[in-house]
């Protein structure tokens, strides 16, 4: 590896610098461990589970075997260590609010036998833990517990743009507001296809922008009255389109890391009353918006069957 190359590249993405030469030594323990061959998601993941083992698996050496993966051009590495990240903290949220909410007694009869999946656990083993979490969750609190606790999402989703809701101010009306923000989608996407980067983890082509126009809750959402209905762009959506059964094509479109590989392996069935997190992430999104609280809505969920995931957000008076 081209270590002053990749001191450089660090440097240029802001790494901190006491943190440089701990980048460094963990990309040239991966180079070793993979040896010449190009490496895979699966040499990834198995890294991961070594990582687990020696209780090397902090969140800064994900990051700097992610940063190794932009710096060679593997795409596989980095795509591979951001689904490993991503939405690591919900459990250890729903974990920690569920005490709050009805006390650490309920909250240890859910997870009761179980140990919280570690940093860098493989979206495989995930599902199996959601199911059994889930289950408990919906046979030993009472709805009106824990609904509002996962529509709250459980992602840490840290401040919101707040110039998300000076464009909405600057609109003579909300449906203006939408059609701003869906031509603002559109240029992102075709800004990312031109300059060959990744939307999260996935490639954008003139088929994927072609989809979202298509689609106007994906594209910016949809107003019927008081409800504006949403729907996520496909979390790969190549692979979305070129799938021709609807169990690949709702594994595609999944976002969430604690119930995807399950749709795919189906072995495992979580409750779609989990998708009320993702719910929740729209939800965020609009409350920064609007600067009060909104409700949000599961319409459609691929967890249950249906084509996409769709979301209605009831607007706030006023």
């Amino acid at each position: 590896m081209d270590q002053n190359g990749f001191r450089e590249f660090l440097r240029g993405r802001k790494t901190p610098d006491d943190k440089i030469e701990s980048f460094v030594a963990l990309a040239e323990n991966f180079e070793q461990w993979i040896g010449a061959r190009a490496a895979t998601k699966d040499d990834v993941l198995a890294f991961s589970a070594q990582m687990i083992r020696d209780a090397e698996n902090t969140y800064d050496n994900y990051i700097a075997l992610a940063r190794y993966g932009l710096f060679v051009k593997n795409r596989a590495i980095y795509v591979a260590v951001v689904e490993l990240l991503d939405g690591t903290e919900a459990m250890d949220n729903l974990y920690a609010r569920l005490a709050e909410v009805v006390g650490e007694q309920k909250r240890d009869e859910v997870f009761a036998g179980l140990t919280l999946p570690v940093l860098g656990t493989s979206n495989a083993a995930r599902p199996a833990f959601t199911q059994t979490v889930m289950a408990r969750l919906e046979n030993l609190i009472a709805p009106e517990a824990y609904r509002p606790l996962l529509a709250n999402c459980l992602r840490t989703l840290g401040e919101r743009d707040p110039s998300e809701r000076e464009k909405f101010l600057a609109c003579k009306n909300l449906d203006e507001f939408l059609q701003k923000k869906g031509d603002e989608f559109i240029a992102y996407l075709e800004q990312l296809k031109r300059e060959n980067r990744l939307y999260f983890t996935q490639e954008i082509t003139d088929d994927v922008i072609a989809y979202v126009e298509r689609h106007l809750e994906i594209r910016q959402g949809v107003r019927v009255g008081d409800v504006i209905y949403e729907a996520k762009i496909p979390y790969n959506t190549v692979e979305f389109l070129a799938a021709t059964d609807t169990q690949m094509k709702r594994y595609h479109y999944c976002h969430c890391p604690w119930v995807k590989e399950s749709l795919r392996a189906n072995d495992a069935h979580v409750s779609p009353t989990f998708c009320l997190c993702s719910a929740g992430f729209h939800k965020k999104y609009w409350e920064s918006v609007f600067g009060k609280p909104v409700q949000a809505y599961v319409v459609e969920t691929v967890l249950q069957g249906d084509p996409w995931c769709k979301f209605a957000i009831h607007l706030p008076e006023n």
